[in-house]
């Protein structure tokens, strides 16, 4: 597979107040706060720690890490962002989403944040990608802009005409732009949409009985931190009800789902790690703008597609980055 590709992050300057406390102790903390679970977690962390590798900082030898994980439950992120802020760490990595990234932002304007979360401008996590702010920058994987990608590269494994499904979490900060914009492409086919909310369990379960009552022939599932918490169970009702669903990363269609389309998030927490490496070793984090992705990748189960029924296009083929058996 091929690895992702950033856009080059630059300059280093005066270090930052809490970054200098941290380099006169022997080995500087970092808080780490993420929306999802350490299991679902574990690429991601092992991408992060790599890129904070490559600078020196190794954990348990020449860096401390203070993890607080949210599981999912939103609600928590602001009681955990204090818990570490009130450790007073070198910086706060925000993992998991706009979630945490806002969650952090609200208990601390000195301590940096380096973020990864989907659309970093539209959620209000920074001003811009260029000038972040005073005290936060990070990795924006434009996951948002990519909804109407997904839906187009879903269309052609579906039979015309047919009503398509859009799963999202209205909790999330951009769900009612997000499903606006889904809304449109499809209306813009001649097609109907189908809008099926969750921010829990239950409402899962529910959403997936409305897509038989809609005779729903396909899925587009929201980039959102609590859907790939609960990554299995989607993929596990969509192949009950012989659902053809697209995601926005290949964690997906690894773990059974049909395809993806979207960054790779692995290689975007080595780039968390990187510019965590960076601010460590003094780097001012306002010469440090917001990176972004620029290339992505199309990755297909062939397996999934076979139980499916579906024949895929030897177009949509031509351009897959990854063909999963």
């Amino acid at each position: 597979m091929k690895r992702r590709e950033f856009l080059g992050l630059v300059g280093s300057g005066i270090a930052w107040p809490a970054v200098a406390r941290a380099q006169q102790q022997s080995v500087p903390t970092i808080g780490f706060l993420s929306s999802r679970s350490p299991e679902d977690s574990k690429p991601h962390l092992e991408g992060f720690l790599r890129g904070l590798g490559a600078f020196g900082y190794i954990e348990g030898k020449t860096a401390k890490i203070e993890y607080r994980w949210a599981n999912g439950q939103y609600d928590q992120l602001r009681k955990l962002a204090a818990e570490l802020a009130a450790l007073q760490p070198a910086l706060i990595a925000a993992a998991g989403g706009a979630p945490s990234a806002r969650a952090a932002k609200s208990v601390t304007t000195s301590i940096p944040i380096i973020f990864v979360a989907g659309d970093s401008v539209s959620e209000g996590i920074v001003a811009s990608l260029n000038q972040p702010g005073a005290n936060i920058t990070g990795v924006d994987l434009m996951s948002g802009e990519l909804t109407g990608k997904r839906l187009g590269l879903l269309v052609q494994l579906l039979p015309p005409g047919t009503p398509i499904g859009f799963l999202t979490n209205k909790k999330g900060v951009q769900s009612s732009l997000r499903q606006n914009d889904f809304e449109l492409a499809v209306a813009a086919m001649g097609r109907e949409s189908v809008v099926l909310e969750a921010s829990d369990d239950a409402q899962i379960e529910n959403s997936f009985s409305l897509l038989a009552q809609k005779k729903v022939s396909g899925l587009v599932v929201e980039n959102d931190p609590f859907f790939d918490s609960r990554r299995l169970h989607l993929i596990q009702l969509t192949a009950q009800r012989s659902i053809p669903a697209i995601y926005h990363i290949r964690e997906f269609p690894l773990a059974g789902g049909l395809m993806s389309y979207g960054t790779n998030l692995v290689d975007a927490y080595n780039q968390m790690g990187v510019l965590t490496g960076r601010i460590l070793k003094g780097a001012n984090i306002t010469d440090l703008p917001v990176s972004r992705p620029t290339k992505f990748e199309l990755a297909l189960n062939l397996g999934t597609a076979k139980t499916l029924g579906l024949t895929i296009p030897t177009t949509v083929l031509a351009i897959a980055d990854e063909l999963i058996d």
